[in-house]
């Protein structure tokens, strides 16, 4: 499907930038790309991208994208000599780059200062995913930002997801996905540690959980509950989710299962206080009447 062609900057071509402004090639938009180390450029100006010599040239586009490693990258590239809010007003920046809320929030306020436009779309996937248009976006500000931002999100992502007209709200989402990405990672591990006491080969423990589907399914059981704050009617109490840790732990022997213990310790605090006779999806909440 066309789409209108429009001029769109790209700052920072790493692993993941270098992707995302490829993709927005293939869609047929200007792209004018900078990268602190110009070499990075070569292979997309091949491609027909302009090579920009400064990120505030790169963002007199109109729309500029940035994917930099941190805050102090996208601090320097922003507010530095040559930054995007030296390119003048009228300019749009979408800031993809995994950064804090803090800074979000100042960066917010320094483009509005320079009468520009600022939209946090911060991106789910790794560097394949990338550089196959198929991220998730999760973007956040002003309404007519995002929609005029969408056939772009639409180049870059397979799905776009508005989180709020705050961009700080996308900032604060996408720190969210990555603590949750890590707390798996750990979980996963003392999973397959306690399927292993008794021998359960990780490889096949792994084939379990892709092949029930079983990180989704929960998500999509408990989530809404959580969300709702709706532990009763009681599908399964804390009590019998203790008893289930207990048993996990006593099959892990010695095995390194931190998360479990702090589990354990959590559900003893909560039934202590309360009896523990609400849904287990209570466990991240304060005891009942407490």
């Amino acid at each position: 499907m066309s789409m209108e062609q429009m001029d769109v900057g790209f700052l920072g071509l790493g692993q993941m930038g270098s992707g995302m402004a490829g993709r927005l090639l293939e869609a047929g938009q200007r792209v004018t790309v900078w990268n602190r180390s110009a070499g990075k450029a070569e292979a997309l100006a091949a491609h027909g991208a302009r090579v920009a010599g400064s990120p505030a040239e790169a963002a007199r586009a109109g729309i500029v994208f940035s994917m930099l490693a941190n805050d102090v990258a996208v601090e320097a590239v922003t507010c530095g000599e040559g930054g995007v809010l030296s390119a003048g007003p009228g300019v749009l920046h979408v800031s993809c780059s995994t950064v804090s809320v803090a800074l979000t929030e100042r960066l917010a306020a320094a483009h509005a200062g320079a009468g520009q436009g600022f939209v946090s779309a911060q991106v789910l996937g790794r560097p394949d995913v990338a550089a196959a248009g198929k991220l998730s976006v999760i973007a956040a500000g002003p309404a007519e930002a995002l929609d005029r931002l969408a056939p772009l999100f639409g180049a870059i992502g397979a799905k776009t997801l508005r989180m709020g007209e705050r961009p700080a709200m996308a900032a604060a989402t996408k720190l969210a996905a990555n603590f949750g990405i890590a707390a798996v990672i750990e979980l996963v591990s003392e999973q397959m540690r306690i399927a292993g006491s008794q021998g359960v080969p990780a490889a096949r423990f792994a084939e379990f959980l892709t092949e029930t589907d079983f990180g989704s399914r929960m998500m999509g059981v408990y989530a809404p509950m959580i969300a709702a704050g709706r532990f009763e009617p009681v599908g399964f109490p804390m009590t019998l989710g203790r008893k289930d840790v207990g048993l996990a732990l006593e099959a892990a022997g010695e095995a390194e299962v931190p998360v479990a213990r702090l589990l354990a310790e959590r559900m003893d605090a909560i039934i202590r206080a309360d009896g523990g006779e609400r849904d287990w999806a209570a466990l991240g909440q304060a005891p009942k009447g407490g």
